[in-house]
């Protein structure tokens, strides 16, 4: 399952990363957005989603969302 059909409030773990961009993989690493760590979907927009890792909030587009993996 995608971020993107994730329920909004619910606590996941994220399996996977799936992009082809290095630079991507490692901003999203500063993130704290990496395989075994939680992630919890606050709310669904029409392009994004606004997602909680670790201690900050941060607002992902539906593509980024649709290729983290939970």
């Amino acid at each position: 399952m995608t971020l993107r059909e994730a329920q909004e409030g619910t606590e996941y773990i994220i399996r996977a990363i799936e992009t082809d961009d290095e630079e991507l993989d490692a901003f999203l690493f500063s993130l704290g957005c990496y395989s075994g760590e939680p992630i919890t979907v606050i709310s669904h927009l029409k392009n994004s989603c606004v997602v909680s890792i670790k201690d900050g909030r941060y607002n992902i587009d539906k593509e980024l969302a649709q290729a983290i993996l939970i």
